[in-house]
């Protein structure tokens, strides 16, 4: 359980959080959810295949010496070219001081009445973990008492140490796991840590630096999965293995209690508290889509929980298991249709081997008001939902009800906005949650109990937001499917096609792009006389399980035509034109922008590609991309690998092609996607005789920075090479 997630002691969270790819929630702020997995400073998946032609597989070698030195010669490149601008340090200190400034909402965790939060700015950049009463959070001046001081830690132990959150032991949520990245890397190292002694416990349990996935089964007890060495790893280079770990003994000669396939994702583990007693599940991925769920009885037995393979598990609540349905499913002769929440009893349904007592809690397809259920949160008395219409969000509560059924209320909240669910206090019926919008700045409510949601926290307007107007607009696609996407501009904007156009998207993992207020960096750039537009193509979650699983594997290539289309609609509108028009995206996104520059160069002036996936021939053989396959396809299977050759955009680049001067950009911390994909890119595009610029920052793993000021670096740069491409 992360950081975010110390309240799955309320959420099942299907053993191994949903990650990797989709951490990359906002490719402009690149603030990704951590993975688990193993270390990259050694060669990790450099193999060719037999008879590979690829000339720059050396530059798979993530820490190699000519590797570090070409990277090098880039940065004595683009450095200059993008930090030597006049306009760099303006926009530089403009976005540092947004990131780092006191008027910010502190995201809060509710555990038992008190509040948790992680804190960074100008003083503490590594950030500090504090905590404070729920009466004190909601005042204006709340009293923090810090718990643990990453800066100060890292210091004194001269480690670049970057906080990815912790895991707690449900029953007695102040002992906890500590985990600890070098410069940002999906792996950590574990440490046992005393929130109310604030001291690492001596003697305490302790894990190398890995990506292990772990839970308390009691409190001297662990469940864990991580490097145990030989054939313990996935392919996805996930845990293999889930061992019970009793304190005082030897990590080694902990007991095995299951295996999963090599060739599965990973298996992993959560402990959650429900009426008094810890409930252990334990979860096989075979992909990133499908799970095989059990309970640990108390003997450490595997019952297995009669849920479909894609079943979504999202909590506990009164005995009863909530999951969202990925698609239909026909239990008993009723079928339950997809994008539903259900309840299913647990103990009936394990002890009988059949699915008992289902109950459909929600059906956005029933609901005319609703496309897709985005999350759920579980408190004492209730479960609240966060769902989608039209992208627009809203809150709903669902509590049993008196005729031994359920009843759904709807919470009223701010409309055409983003609603995040935050914190859960499964200790009462408590729930913090968020709500803003494009030019609306964040508010945090209060609901408790039955009570009207209260507005406790609002975040001081960072702009004036006066000027600006924001449009949802939907285009065309080539397949006639109507694509949403959001603008946001100048009100006095002249639709003569000169507006200087960043357009961004995901489009992967069922991720939902919703209207966010607008970022430190979002505003650097409107401030510079920029329109700013985001797409929700397919892939993503905004419309239900079928937006997502109508792009995937032979249909990948609608994610394209969804953002080449919503392109074709701001130039058509004369808003902008291909000479103003600038792409971004990362991780995911940074497949979806430089496949795209590739197919359709004519429409852009300008393409950002962060911590890309590019090489799709062997996505599947670095680090974490085999975990993957079931979102792109497998290489290895041959009808796979054609239609993935199609629109890999590493073996379709031409020579001959008119390209934007692309800018690409990785760091050798990042374990989750290889920096091989964009250094592989950036050479052979300069070998074809494209201009382009790249940049590798020395650590920041999959996120793009280790602390807060080298995000403002990276994304000023951003900033800069959108003004000198399409501005200037």
């Amino acid at each position: 359980m992360e950081e975010s997630t110390v309240n799955a002691r309320l959420m099942i969270l299907s053993g191994l959080v949903m990650t990797a790819l989709t951490a990359c929630g906002s490719p402009e702020e690149a603030t990704p959810e951590p993975t688990e997995n193993a270390e990259v400073t050694e060669l990790q998946g450099t193999t060719a295949a037999p008879g590979s032609d690829d000339p720059y597989l050396w530059l798979e070698e993530v820490e190699g010496a000519e590797a570090l030195a070409w990277a090098a010669e880039q940065n004595a490149l683009s450095v200059p070219r993008l930090q030597g601008d006049a306009r760099f340090e303006s926009v530089r200190a403009q976005i540092e001081s947004l990131l780092t400034s006191d008027d910010r909402i502190p995201t809060p965790e509710l555990i038992d009445g008190q509040v948790y939060n992680f804190w960074q700015d100008d003083s503490h950049i590594r950030g500090l973990l504090r905590r404070t009463s729920l009466a004190s959070y909601v005042s204006d001046d709340p009293q923090w008492e810090t718990v643990i001081d990453i800066d100060s830690l890292a210091t004194v132990e001269n480690a670049n140490w970057v906080y990815k959150g912790r895991s707690c032991l449900p029953s007695n949520p102040t002992r906890c796991l500590l985990r600890l990245s070098d410069g940002g890397k999906d792996a950590v190292v574990l440490r046992e840590f005393d929130l109310d002694g604030k001291n690492f416990v001596d003697g305490g349990f302790t894990v190398a630096e890995a990506k292990t996935n772990v839970d308390w089964l009691d409190a001297d007890t662990l469940l864990i999965g991580t490097d145990f060495g030989d054939d313990s790893l996935t392919s996805s280079g996930y845990a293999r293995t889930l061992r019970v770990w009793r304190r005082g003994t030897n990590i080694n000669d902990a007991e095995q209690i299951i295996e999963v396939d090599s060739q599965d994702m990973s298996v992993g583990v959560n402990t959650v508290e429900g009426d008094g007693a810890l409930y252990s599940f334990v979860t096989r991925r075979p992909d990133f889509f499908t799970e095989q769920n059990w309970l640990i009885t108390p003997q450490q037995t595997l019952a297995e929980i009669p849920f479909p393979i894609d079943v979504n598990l999202q909590g506990l609540f009164g005995g009863k298991l909530i999951a969202l349905l990925r698609s239909d499913w026909s239990p008993n002769g009723r079928t339950y249709p997809a994008g539903s929440l259900i309840a299913m009893d647990l103990a009936d349904s394990v002890n009988s081997g059949s699915a008992t007592g289902v109950r459909i809690l929600l059906n956005p397809l029933a609901e005319a008001q609703l496309d897709a259920i985005t999350s759920v949160a579980i408190t004492r008395d209730s479960i609240y939902v966060a769902a989608l219409k039209d992208v627009s969000g809203t809150l709903l509560r669902i509590r049993p009800s008196e005729d031994d059924g359920w009843e759904t209320t709807g919470i009223q909240l701010p409309e055409n906005g983003a609603i995040r669910l935050v914190s859960a206090d499964s200790f009462n019926d408590t729930l913090m949650v968020n709500y803003q919008s494009f030019l609306t700045p964040s508010t945090l409510y209060l609901i408790r109990g039955d009570e009207p949601p209260l507005a406790v926290k609002a975040l001081s307007p960072q702009f004036d937001a006066a000027p600006f107007a924001v449009e949802q607009h939907f285009a065309t696609s080539a397949d006639g499917t109507a694509i949403p996407y959001y603008l946001v501009r100048n009100r006095n904007t002249p639709m003569t096609g000169t507006t200087p156009t960043r357009l961004t998207a995901y489009g992967g993992f069922e991720l939902s792009r919703t209207p966010a207020y607008m970022s430190a960096q979002s505003q650097a750039w409107l401030a510079r006389g920029g329109a700013y537009v985001l797409a929700n193509i397919r892939g993503g979650g905004e419309y239900g399980p079928q937006w997502h699983q109508g792009a995937l594997l032979e249909n990948r290539q609608r994610v394209f035509d969804d953002f080449i289309s919503v392109a074709e609609d701001l130039i058509a509108k004369n808003l902008t034109s291909p000479d103003h028009l600038g792409i971004s995206g990362g991780s995911n996104g940074g497949l979806l922008v430089t496949a795209t520059m590739v197919q359709r160069p004519d429409l852009f002036n300008a393409v950002i590609s962060s911590v890309p996936l590019i090489d799709m021939l062997r996505y599947h053989l670095l680090l974490a991309g085999a975990s993957w396959t079931a979102e792109y396809g497998n290489p290895d299977i041959p009808e796979h690998r054609t239609f993935i050759s199609e629109y890999s955009p590493y073996q379709n680049v031409q020579a001959e092609a008119d390209y934007p001067e692309i800018f690409l950009w990785t760091n050798p911390k990042d374990d989750r996607v290889h920096p091989g994909h964009a250094r592989k890119m950036a050479a052979r595009m300069q070998e074809q005789g494209h201009q382009l610029i790249y940049f590798e920052n020395a650590e920041g793993g999959h996120g793009g920075g280790a602390n807060l000021r080298q995000l403002a670096v990276t994304q000023a740069m951003e900033v800069i090479y959108l003004l000198q491409q399409l501005s200037d």
